[in-house]
């Protein structure tokens, strides 16, 4: 297993699983064979009424193939639209051998919930996840660009890379998870490229996810 980055573009990170498995420790459930979304939002602020946006864009191989979506707006938090494609190819048609490739590809992210908490404003002009699949491994990777209010990132991003979100004082608002991973130890992949938690500073309970997609090895 191995994760890459490049930074020219914006922000690259790649998960490559080769094989079944190996090295990974066992969880309870497979991911599925392939699926792709542009991101999803569940908080509350203070005594305001709850903010949902239920998963966006959703494709999975087994149908829907495409997807796509608007801009969704709700207060605080927007979604400037993209979308999903779920695919699977035959490459072996005497024995059925195929492969998969789930994506999306989301733009105009804008998170400002955390302003009136004195955080930042965060924006991410443009992202993607993708995760490919062959009979002996999966390949999951994601990017983004233009994006603000998230500071430096390292190079390589770690699995799971926790980046604080903070007030100037240092307060903690919020924990911006970067590259967040499941691996059942069957060969397949969760990949979530972002996922925002908010902190008791900030006055919201619940969570952000940008950019998910996941897939497992074909029959």
């Amino acid at each position: 297993m191995r994760i890459t980055i490049a930074g020219r573009a914006g922000l690259v990170g790649a998960l490559l699983l080769a094989g079944l498995g190996a090295g990974v420790a066992p969880a309870a459930a497979s991911n599925p064979a392939g699926m792709a979304s542009l991101g999803s939002a569940a908080f509350t602020k203070g005594t305001s009424a709850p903010i949902s946006i239920a998963s966006l864009a959703d494709c999975a191989v087994e149908g829907p193939t495409s997807n796509s979506s608007g801009v969704v707006t709700r207060t605080g938090i927007t979604f400037g639209g993209g979308t999903t494609t779920c695919t699977t190819t035959v490459v072996d048609p005497e024995n059925d051998v195929t492969t998969t490739k789930s994506e999306a590809k989301g733009q105009n992210f804008e998170l400002s919930a955390l302003v009136s908490s004195s955080g930042p404003r965060i924006k991410i002009r443009s992202y993607s996840v993708s995760c490919t699949a062959t009979q002996t491994g999966t390949n999951a990777s994601w990017t983004y660009g233009g994006a603000t209010g998230l500071g430096t990132l390292p190079s390589p991003v770690p699995v799971g890379y926790v980046k604080p979100i903070t007030k100037s004082n240092g307060t903690l608002l919020a924990e911006a998870i970067f590259n967040e991973q499941t691996l059942p130890g069957n060969g397949s992949i969760g990949l979530t490229m972002l996922r925002i938690k908010f902190a008791p500073a900030s006055n919201i309970t619940g969570e952000v996810v940008i950019g998910r997609t996941a897939c497992s090895p074909t029959p």
